[in-house]
């Protein structure tokens, strides 16, 4: 059988400095002469096996210190150039290894940077928010990716496009949809844009949701879908069909700065405008008002998710014809944000959103339940959260189950307008909660995981608190 070669050079010349020997030293108690030593430390010569196993047993050092790839330290190399700074010199997968291979302190110091850099990066992050939050306007910024772009762009102006609604309310209405809206889109679409819709299995559209076929005029659905779900993928196709001027009128006024940019950002407002299609704004306004903006009942009504319904509730907005100023939040298990709205922006400077207390991330643990709550911020605003767990789409058997929990908001002010202020006049307690653990000064909280970054950490050999991360 062939013997398997190993280049090994850089790591050997790391075990030889790390002994302070020569080459010359090296090769003697290896038996090999100094010039073929040197051919192997440049990588122009592999390590045999028995050369592999004399190393090891000669100076005690670890095999895998010597056989193994640069695959860990090639991954921490792949988080650096993933960073939007660097996208443009991203190398390839074999040249990272390379890199890790050919300087692995190097790269190791390389990542210890980066990640300092990130670390000092979301320091000057809560500072600015700090500040903004304080009157202080701050100029700081650093280089953000397109999906941070139009999230950013989106969450700081009122969640409400004008002409979008009202394109919306003119095609439905034209549409005579009455009781239902899927059978009468799929019949303009057909009628208007030649266009089939057909709805295919799991193992035809294994990773996907939707696909447009230009060629035989077919939109594909995936069955994964929930019947509210694939409504809205029909609806945001219909959309771009149907309203398209208003969709890039609504793009241009975003003023993004890049083509990818914009791209996400028409897909966002094609979403935006499924949901004004499926509940038309005077009518979904007239019907949030009589059931007193009841989730559960406004979906039925609909025809809709309890997602839909949610997010449409942020968009009630229209001068002279609006509704509550609702806001909400989508996480996941991990407490990733996937999705932030608000009808008057997402209130960044007193609702951050990051307080691990808030009742979205306990819902997690009750699945399919509303949880209701009446949230103090530090500045004394209060506010009305509702949050309940979200099941994506549907998986085969032994797939893990996709589900995501959303928080929908208001100030406390309203909360007799809604249902859910039954639940605050039944007595729930006033939940004490900050933007996030870095800018909340809250003493002995037992749910803190980072200190603030406005006070020094209150280390003493004598006292300990309840806390890892009290404060002076």
């Amino acid at each position: 059988m062939a013997e398997n070669k190993i280049f090994a050079g850089p790591r050997v010349r790391r075990i030889r400095n790390g002994l302070n020997l020569t080459q010359t030293a090296m090769a003697e108690a290896l038996e090999i002469s100094p010039s073929y030593l040197n051919l192997i430390e440049r990588n122009q010569r592999p390590l045999t096996v028995q050369l592999l196993l004399k190393l090891a047993a000669v100076y005690k050092v670890d095999l895998d210190e010597i056989r193994g790839g640069g695959g860990d330290m090639a991954g921490g190399l792949r988080e650096v150039f993933a960073d939007p700074l660097l996208a443009g010199e991203l190398p390839g997968d074999q040249e990272l290894v390379e890199i890790a291979e050919a300087a692995p302190n190097a790269a190791n110091g390389m990542v210890k940077l980066y990640r300092a850099y990130r670390e000092q990066a979301a320091r000057l992050t809560d500072l600015a928010e700090l500040l903004a939050r304080e009157g202080h306007d701050t100029s700081l910024s650093g280089t953000r990716l397109p999906m941070d772009e139009v999230r950013e762009t989106l969450e700081r102006r009122p969640n409400h496009f004008a002409a979008i609604d009202e394109a919306a309310e003119r095609f439905h209405a034209r549409l005579g949809a009455g009781e239902g809206l899927l059978i009468p889109l799929k019949e303009w679409m057909r009628a208007e844009h030649g266009i089939v819709v057909r709805t295919l299995p799991v193992h035809a559209m294994p990773t996907q949701r939707r696909r447009f076929d230009r060629h035989s005029m077919r939109l594909f659905i995936s069955e994964r879908l929930s019947v509210h779900e694939q409504l809205r993928e029909i609806a945001q196709e219909a959309s771009l069909l149907a309203f398209r001027e208003e969709i890039m009128e609504q793009l241009e006024g975003l003023a993004l700065s890049g083509s990818e940019a914009r791209r996400i950002a028409r897909f966002e407002l094609a979403r935006y405008a499924a949901h004004a299609l499926m509940m038309p704004y005077g009518e979904f306004l007239a019907q949030a008002q009589r059931l007193r903006y009841d989730l559960d009942l406004l979906r039925v009504r609909f025809g809709v998710s309890f997602e839909q319904a949610a997010h449409r509730l942020t968009t009630l907005q229209r001068p002279g014809a609006s509704g509550i100023a609702f806001f909400t939040m989508e996480i996941d298990h991990a407490g990733n944000r996937l999705r932030r709205a608000g009808a008057q922006g997402f209130p960044h400077s007193r609702f951050g959103g990051g307080c691990p207390k808030l009742n979205i991330h306990s819902t997690f643990a009750q699945p399919s339940q509303i949880l209701v709550d009446q949230a103090d911020m530090p500045d004394g605003t209060r506010y009305l959260l509702i949050a309940r767990t979200l099941d994506g789409p549907h998986v085969a058997f032994q797939e893990r189950v996709r589900r995501t929990a959303i928080l929908i908001g208001c100030d406390a002010a309203f909360a007799e307008e809604t249902v859910y202020g039954q639940a605050v006049r039944g007595g729930v307690p006033v939940l004490p909660i900050g933007t996030a653990c870095r800018l909340c000064e809250r003493q002995g909280c037992l749910s803190r995981a980072e200190p603030p970054v406005t006070r020094p950490l209150g280390l003493d050999e004598m006292v300990t608190g309840l806390s890892a991360f009290d404060f002076q």
